[in-house]
């Protein structure tokens, strides 16, 4: 009878990991044979995450650190989060957390790659991430891994509309733009109730670090219908006045880099400067030689032009043998004077969204396209191209479009932007050798806008409007 004493041991050890009647694909597998009494020092009752925490011990799904310890608020590592997922989606469909990985288990080979593999013969994780399983998980990434490990009838839409009026509003999730990585994956993490968001407005950092208290909520809620999450968000109240925006405010704040090595780093310093409401940037390359320094000019210039609103379409740039490479933006043959024409032109702005507003044209049931739309026909209603213009010319200036009715093109996409984003779209511009127009984010949806072609004929041209990239290619390439 003592032989058998480890079977029976093997017997009840199985029993208290998976539920006893397994079903194939069924979120009746997700049951909670422990329970929680205490088991993590660091995780006190009034923790926010005390119930998501409790729940991955009581689903066995985790026992902690050696130390006593959960690590609330320490990262995880995407291997971390790749081994949870694949727990889970092995839970749903087979009963057990571990039969899925059980196949792929091999001596010698990082702990997480097993479940990456059966992640992935399953189809729902791609090859994206298989080389950072060591390193520690972003929030988007993590939401890249989640997004898709249970089907839609165990984890349904519950929040599909108010996620989809939210995002189209353009006050909640606004650090979630069509291109942050895997912004689809993230929205569904909201429209599922995994996620509601850091903060009132919903936001998600995708850029920050995962932890494993954040990472608990996540998981759990997946697992547990009980714990899902509907964002609370006012949808109904909505200022209808854009007083008090200011230009640098329609920028999103940069980081000053020194000495920025790559494109991404001069314009991360751009937008420092352009943010600061300052027109002055300064960079340190010791040693830089003349030739360097014009190319240094050319790509801020370049940079800059993208957020053409601003007003700045010249560079003038001064060097000395320390290597202070400073930059002075202006708008060509304007000076100083270009400060009051920007002042007007954001004035003049803000005065059309205000009546658009207040005549009704445009409301808070509008989605993004649909508000686009509005501020297309207003340019184009309400300018003229100007084609005397020169170099110099004000036309190429928003304040022009604003306060003669006259622009080009670069003067129609600034102040077509302008607009935009002060109803809080996100858009910048595009240009080739000869021609600048718009990109948006319309909806999730990235859209090439054309306000000055669409104003080429006697009739507004929407053919212009909201043009797939292809489109835009065939008409511009760039």
């Amino acid at each position: 009878m003592k032989k058998r004493v480890p079977s029976l041991l093997l017997v009840l050890s199985l029993l208290l990991t998976a539920p006893a009647m397994a079903v194939s694909d069924s979120t009746e597998n997700f049951v909670r044979g422990k329970t929680y009494s205490g088991q993590f020092s660091d995780l006190a009752p009034d923790s926010v995450f005390y119930d998501n925490v409790a729940a991955l011990y009581e689903y066995g799904l985790s026992v902690g650190k050696p130390d006593g310890t959960y690590g609330l608020q320490e990262p995880m590592t995407v291997g971390q989060v790749v081994i949870f997922a694949g727990r889970i989606r092995s839970l749903y469909r087979t009963g057990g957390p571990e039969r899925g990985a059980a196949p792929y288990q091999s001596g010698g080979v990082p702990a997480a790659v097993p479940y990456l593999l059966y992640l992935q013969s399953e189809g729902v994780l791609d090859t994206a991430l298989d080389s950072s399983l060591a390193a520690a998980a972003t929030r988007a990434q993590a939401a890249h891994v989640l997004a898709n490990i249970l089907p839609e009838e165990a984890l349904p839409r519950i929040n599909d509309a108010l996620v989809s009026q939210a995002y189209a509003d353009g006050r909640f999730l606004t650090d979630v733009t069509a291109d942050t990585p895997y912004h689809d994956d993230i929205l569904t993490l909201y429209r599922t109730g995994v996620s509601a968001g850091s903060d009132a407005a919903g936001s998600f950092l995708p850029d920050a670090s995962i932890t494993r208290g954040a990472a608990a909520a996540m998981l759990t809620r997946l697992a547990d219908p009980t714990l899902r999450v509907t964002p609370d968000w006012d949808l109904s109240v909505r200022s209808t006045s854009a007083q008090g925006a200011t230009l640098a405010g329609l920028v999103p704040a940069g980081a000053y880099i020194a000495a920025p090595a790559t494109t991404g780093e001069l314009a991360e310093s751009i937008r420092y400067m352009l943010s600061s409401d300052s027109s002055v940037l300064t960079l340190q390359y010791p040693g830089i030689a003349p030739l360097d320094a014009r190319k240094v000019m050319e790509s801020a210039l370049a940079i800059v032009k993208t957020y053409c609103e601003q007003s700045y379409n010249s560079v003038s740039c001064t060097y000395n043998q320390a290597g202070a490479v400073t930059l002075t933006f202006s708008a060509a043959g304007h000076g100083e004077a270009v400060s009051l024409y920007r002042t007007e032109a954001m004035t003049s702005a803000i005065a059309v969204h205000d009546q658009l507003w207040e005549s009704g044209q445009l409301t808070g049931s509008m989605t993004d396209y649909e508000k686009a739309r509005v501020y297309y026909t207003w340019i184009c209603d309400n300018c003229v191209y100007d084609y005397s213009a020169g170099d110099d010319s004000l036309s190429h200036l928003p304040y022009s479009l604003f306060h003669s009715g006259t622009a080009v093109c670069d003067g129609y996409t600034g102040a077509y932007n302008l607009l935009l984003k002060l109803e809080g779209i996100d858009c910048t511009a595009l240009s080739n050798s000869g021609h600048i127009w718009t990109v948006a984010n319309l909806d999730g949806r990235q859209v090439h806008i054309d306000t000055t072609w669409g104003d080429s004929g006697s009739q507004i041209d929407y053919s212009y409007f909201a043009m797939t990239p292809q489109q835009s290619w065939s008409q511009h390439p760039w």
